[in-house]
């Protein structure tokens, strides 16, 4: 037995060692890598600090916990952080890069533009030296903290294609050719734009085209204005989604588009032009061109990962996405573009309390091999692309798997700015991820995206929780076939659970609030709240054995429910949820022959309209099988009009068994000032409602 003196002897060496074992660096503005790193003589960039902890390992030895801290400051990063498995910590010595208390560190990978002059014009106008001699170019660019747009016309809304021929160049062993030009035509008065672009700048100029989910960024091969035509050339066009008649799009990166206050324009002869807003000045003007690629990479290999490191309370801004000569093919979700932060073959990586804005692809990409990782309390912004992406769009299993990441508590707003079908969470195939408690707002396709498996092929996209997130102000008008929460293919063990969707909006079809798309099954939708959407609370289009129970779907405009394929198999349940609304179809697809179960459900037509279930009554649509337990009847909302969905009184909803949820806490948590953060700007919203209201005036084909 150990004496209570021993004992104590021993806890004090134990916490001696420990804290001796506590190493920590610090970084300055004011520092220099030459220096040791004290707290006197601190270090000046985080790859001095990687060196720092490198060198003292390989002189002490790694029984070290390591923490770097950083003080205030903007620090311009010359190359990306990249970190290895040399750089890991364990679970007893992890090693953390965060901000010094109460300290607010910025790191940017961008350039600063100065010696702006007002030319004849009234263009401000900069030579950048590293453009003239060095030809560097750059596609994104950044004025007082916001995004620039690149010149474009037209300055709002599009250009309609007229037609489109194709000729095949290599078909390869693909549906979509390996190479192959495209003859995009345009009616007379399209066409005159074309007239615009001289003949030295046909080489920048780019057109961007969205169509239906997709989008397609190319470059121009040649212009033949007399025939009212473009000629491109790349990839051929998916057949199931090319591009034809009616399409939209715009043109960017030539100098007569240089019309409208806020766009840049950058020569050949590297002369930066900008047309100011109004109330911008020189000299109250920053602008940023982004220059590195990447701002962070963590990359082990499958038998020796990097692991246990920590960021916590850092800014990142201002990571360039270099657009390829190719141009960007059509690609759901944007999944092949890359992110600011990469990380592969890692464990235990830990991003806490961090920023990231002002970037031209996606955020943070937790990739293949990460495992035991979170993002928490992050705030992610002005992206090109997405927010957070985990895992791979290709079938990776065994070492280079992605599971278990945790994805809490952020807020992930103001995406797709440069690749409008990036998506505010991806997940590709990968399992057992919690998606818990963020806000995502203001993206152009879908808010939550899990699997990637098309039809009933093995997927690895298994056991995911999606639940408490609160999605919102998704799809505007601008893309189709999206929603707030996106599934596809076989997902056993998923769970979609107590998340608030609102707002969502589509260009022609679509516009969910979820979707369980091609081959989504056994996935559970319970206790979620969803309206304002404008084809419907829940859509599957075909998969099977779903469970949707005990949801609030309201105020869809268009439909209430679809289900697009009917299959022999079961489905889905559809059950004990309450579905209100004021306009529009209940039920919308292929529902006369789906094989689905239906029952004990409350519908209610609040303006005392029709209930037209797919052009059945509701009689009519019990004899087909369906809810035959269910009532139409008012559920006694408080205030359903003004989005308060809890109840008046239980009498009604106790009839099939609905078990009231606490929908308020969906979204983000902690103190009054991150709450107020997840708040989209009036201006958006505002925005938004008036995107809505137009959209819905127009007939759009499909």
């Amino acid at each position: 037995m150990i004496k209570k003196e021993s004992f104590f002897f021993i806890l004090i060496i134990l916490l001696t060692f420990k804290l001796q074992a506590q190493v920590t660096f610090y970084v300055s503005t004011a520092g220099n890598d030459f220096n040791t790193g004290s707290q006197t003589q601190p270090l000046a960039t985080l790859q001095g600090a990687r060196d720092a902890i490198r060198n003292y390992k390989n002189e002490n030895g790694i029984n070290h916990s390591f923490e770097v801290l950083i003080e205030t400051g903007n620090y311009l990063m010359k190359a990306p952080l990249e970190l290895n498995a040399m750089d890991s910590g364990s679970s007893n010595f992890p090693i953390t890069y965060k901000a010094a208390k109460g300290a607010k560190p910025v790191f940017s990978g961008g350039k600063k533009i100065i010696e702006f002059k007002v030319n004849s014009n009234g263009l401000w106008e900069a030579q950048i030296p590293e453009s003239t001699y060095y030809k560097w170019t750059f596609d994104q660019l950044y004025v007082n903290n916001k995004r620039a747009t690149l010149a474009r016309t037209p300055n709002k809304g599009f250009i309609k294609i007229d037609t489109v021929t194709q000729t095949i160049w290599k078909q390869g062993a693909s549906k979509v050719a390996e190479k192959a030009e495209q003859s995009i035509f345009f009616k007379a008065k399209e066409a005159k734009i074309l007239s615009e672009i001289k003949q030295e700048e046909i080489h920048n100029v780019r057109f961007k085209a969205f169509h239906k989910w997709d989008y397609t960024l190319r470059h121009i091969d040649a212009i033949d204005a007399d025939s009212l035509k473009l000629i491109t050339s790349g990839k051929g066009m998916k057949p199931w989604n090319p591009l034809k008649k009616d399409r939209r799009l715009i043109f960017e990166n030539y100098e007569a588009a240089l019309d409208s206050v806020g766009e840049w324009y950058l020569k050949d002869n590297g002369t930066l032009l900008y047309k100011p807003l109004e109330g911008q000045t020189i000299a109250n003007t920053e602008v940023i061109a982004p220059v590195l690629e990447n701002l962070i990479s963590i990359s082990g290999t499958p038998n020796n990962n990097a692991k246990h490191i920590t960021f916590e309370g850092l800014t990142f801004k201002h990571a360039h996405y270099k657009i390829p000569i190719t141009g960007s093919e059509p690609n759901q979700a944007a999944a092949k573009l890359n992110a600011a932060i990469m990380v592969e073959y890692a464990n235990h990586i830990e991003f806490l309390k961090c920023e990231v804005s002002q970037i031209g692809q996606h955020a943070i990409w937790l990739g293949k091999g990460t495992t035991h990782s979170k993002v928490e309390h992050c705030y992610l912004h002005h992206l090109g692309g997405g927010g957070i992406y985990l895992g791979d769009f290709k079938p990776l299993d065994g070492k280079a798997h992605t599971n278990h990441i945790s994805v809490e508590n952020n807020i992930i707003q103001t995406g797709g700015q440069e690749f409008p079908a990036s998506v505010g969470v991806w997940v590709g195939h990968s399992a057992d991820n919690t998606i818990s408690h963020n806000d995502i707002g203001n993206f152009y396709y879908t808010g939550i995206s899990v699997g990637w498996v098309w039809g009933y092929k093995p997927s690895l996209a298994k056991r995911n929780t999606i639940t408490y997130n609160h999605i919102h102000h998704i799809g505007w008008d601008l893309l189709s076939d999206m929603a707030g929460i996106y599934t596809l293919g076989a997902s056993e063990g998923t769970q979609v659970t107590h998340n608030v969707i609102n707002n969502v909006h589509a260009y022609s079809y679509g516009g969910w609030g979820m979707y369980a798309d091609e081959g989504s099954s056994g996935i559970t939708f319970k206790n979620n709240l969803v309206y304002n959407t404008k084809t419907g609370g829940f859509q599957q289009n075909y998969g099977k054995n779903n469970t949707v129970e005990n949801n609030i779907l309201a105020f869809a405009k268009k439909y209430q429910l679809q289900c697009t394929i009917s299959e022999d198999h079961k489905s889905f349940t559809f059950t004990n949820n309450i579905i209100i609304f004021k306009e529009g179809l209940v039920a919308k697809g292929a529902w006369d022959h789906v094989n689905a179960s239906m029952d004990y459900n409350i519908y209610w037509n609040i303006n005392g309209g029709d209930y037209n279930f797919n052009n059945h009554n509701f009689k009519g649509w019990k004899k087909l099988g369906f809810d035959k337990n269910s009532h139409i009847s008012n559920p006694f909302f408080k205030d359903a009009e003004s989005f308060n969905f809890n109840f008046k009184r239980n009498t009604t909803y106790k009839k099939i068994n609905f078990k009231p949820f606490n929908y308020s806490e969906a979204g983000v948590y902690g103190s009054n000032d991150w709450i107020e953060t997840s708040k989209l700007p009036q201006s958006i919203t505002k925005a938004f409602d008036a995107a809505v209201e137009k959209n819905m005036k127009m007939k759009i084909k499909r």
